[in-house]
């Protein structure tokens, strides 16, 4: 192996480790439904097929995403939808 081979396989190899690392650090998400102001929801429920399309505060069928076991802890918030 030469040297430039061996410099190119050593920085491929930190980028694997770096973007381990980086994937560790991301909580696991979950959704929680009956928390999302108007507008401010993350996907499609209620019959809209988009982000940002939520027409009412705290509607039980819209959701947004959270770290998993914070929903739990907002007043209103459930992980299931009704």
């Amino acid at each position: 192996m030469t040297m430039k081979t061996s410099l190119i396989a050593a920085a491929v190899s930190s980028l694997f480790v770096l973007g381990a690392a980086q994937a560790a650090d991301k909580p696991e998400m979950e959704k929680c439904y009956g928390v999302a102001k108007a507008g401010k929801n993350d996907c499609a429920a209620n019959g809209h097929s988009c982000a940002g399309q939520a027409k009412s505060d705290k509607d039980a069928k819209e959701w947004v995403s959270l770290p998993k076991g914070t929903c739990e802890r907002i007043v209103g918030g459930t992980t299931k939808t009704s």
